[in-house]
């Protein structure tokens, strides 16, 4: 089954598409996707309007539609449409208006918008994306007390990834260090590392799916070889339990997943941005 889906929204969209992303993985359905910021005004909604309207003529299927507008005119305009429109937000609102007894105060982009009340968490998430990208990889040794987390493993298993989500989403400032090649006749851990063992977090994956994406990134090379990636993981590993460093095998698991459970493991608060 195919359907369009629209996530639209005054602000940045990324309530819609997170929630409508969620309720749409439970159906076994394949998605056309279009995400409508910032739709502010009558003309823009009349445009988006029309976009779904002429999707519907075009198919003969209503497009699904989620949406999170304050403005009652744009909302009204948009659910006039020939979608299938849920408001993702006063679904819970409303409900939650009657437990607590009190009146919501609509304002927009109060969620994602840099406003004085969340003006130093922002400032918060920026130094730790700046931190992160500075001991990416292990380029910097240097103020490793500042980190909150130290990844360690072998060359593409999920190390950078990981701690940009951690740092973007979670304003975790993270660094992490890989094991080369070069590091494997003689592995140990680094005397600068040492000193924070209690952050350090290892990421290891499976032999078979570390193969097939270096091959993507050198094909037929050494560093891609089925020798290499099985004699690293195996060597680094070894390492993580010589020195009972906690490690997560993350050849199953997506960034979002990898970052959640070393939070988790690591007993580490989230903060929401």
């Amino acid at each position: 089954m195919e359907r369009s889906v629209f996530y639209i929204s005054d602000g940045t969209a990324i309530t819609a598409e997170a929630l409508g992303h969620a309720v749409l993985s439970q159906f076994p359905i394949h998605t056309t996707t279009y995400t409508l910021p910032f739709v502010e005004t009558p003309a823009r909604a009349h445009e988006v309007c029309k976009q779904i309207d002429d999707i519907y003529q075009q198919t003969g299927t209503r497009p699904l539609v989620f949406y999170s507008i304050i403005s009652t005119e744009v909302r009204q305009i948009i659910i006039q449409s020939k979608g299938f429109c849920q408001d993702i937000v006063q679904a819970l609102v409303a409900p939650l208006q009657s437990e607590l007894g009190i009146n919501p105060i609509a304002v927009a982009n109060r969620t994602h918008g840099l406003t004085e009340s969340n003006l130093s968490k922002y400032d918060a998430r920026i130094a730790a994306i700046e931190y992160t990208l500075a001991h990416d990889d292990g380029i910097s040794l240097r103020n490793l007390e500042q980190a909150q987390v130290i990844l360690l493993g072998v060359s593409r298993c999920g190390k950078t990834p990981t701690s940009l989500y951690l740092a973007m989403q979670f304003g975790i400032c993270a660094a992490n260090y890989p094991f080369t090649a070069d590091d494997m006749d003689n592995l140990c851990l680094p005397a600068a590392l040492k000193p924070f063992q209690h952050k350090l977090f290892g990421l290891t994956i499976d032999p078979e799916r570390l193969i097939a994406i270096r091959e993507e990134r050198r094909e037929n090379s050494r560093y891609a070889s089925a020798r290499q990636c099985r004699m690293e993981i195996s060597e680094v590993e070894a390492l993580f339990r010589r020195h009972q460093i906690r490690y997560l095998n993350t050849t199953n698991y997506s960034v979002e997943e990898i970052s959640t459970k070393i939070l988790d493991i690591l007993g580490m608060s989230r903060r929401m941005f």
